[in-house]
């Protein structure tokens, strides 16, 4: 099955990664639909505004799906002492099971397709400790562990795999490189002394929904300067 025949269906479609891997993928001539707690114009071939990303809340889509994305995330960076229950749910509920449902929702589309994929996003903080990361850290520990999980549940007919960047520079992790001395900070702390961008791993994610990568699942597929692998000094 050639790109230009092939249907991708991404939750949190307004992120900065979402959008320059639907850029990627429209210039692959692949269909594009776009689901969102925001709206947003002219970047999908389909759009639909969701309330929330909850067992229940996805619209109907009648096409055959060959790549799922999920994109929804936080950055919910407090010490331990000060997490409260309601931290933990509400990053779990997002990153976790809002994954769980959307697939879910559209597993029976995905099982139309001839060679469908389906690719979550976790965090470099899941391998390497990281101060202040508690909620996130188990909040994407899960989304591997579900990774490596569905990758064996739904094998053959279903890739499963997961991306794990490191710091990125989206709208999302603005706080953190909002000023000079920040951004020289966040880039001393990588091995490549870079913040990544979008299309980082955007290229990543459109390499992981191709045939390119047909023998590929249950991978946790890091994008993250070397943090989680390299020492550095």
């Amino acid at each position: 099955m050639s790109d230009t025949t092939k249907t991708y269906l991404f939750a949190g479609a307004s992120s900065a990664i979402a959008l320059e891997t639907a850029k990627l993928l429209k210039q692959k001539g692949g269909k594009i639909i776009g689901l969102s707690t925001k709206i947003i114009e002219g970047s999908y071939d389909e759009f639909f505004h969701v309330e929330k990303y909850d067992f229940n809340k996805f619209p109907n889509i009648n096409d055959t799906i060959d790549g799922l994305v999920y994109f929804p995330g936080t950055i919910n960076l407090k010490p331990f002492a000060r997490l409260t229950s309601a931290d933990f749910l509400t990053d779990f509920e997002i990153n976790a099971l809002g994954a769980v449902a959307f697939v879910q929702a559209y597993l029976t589309n995905l099982k139309k397709s001839e060679n469908a994929s389906v690719i979550f996003v976790s965090s470099v903080a899941v391998g390497v400790g990281m101060p202040f990361h508690s909620s996130v850290s188990l909040s994407k520990g899960a989304i591997e562990g579900l990774t490596r999980a569905l990758a064996a549940e739904l094998a053959p007919s279903i890739r499963v795999n997961c991306v794990a960047p490191s710091l990125v520079n989206t709208p999302l992790a603005s706080k953190f490189i909002n000023t000079q001395d920040k951004v020289e900070l966040m880039q001393k702390k990588n091995p490549l002394r870079k913040i990544g961008a979008a299309i980082d791993v955007a290229n990543a994610i459109t390499f992981l929904l191709s045939e390119e990568s047909a023998w590929v699942s249950g991978q946790v597929f890091a994008v993250d300067g070397g943090m989680g692998t390299i020492k550095n000094t």
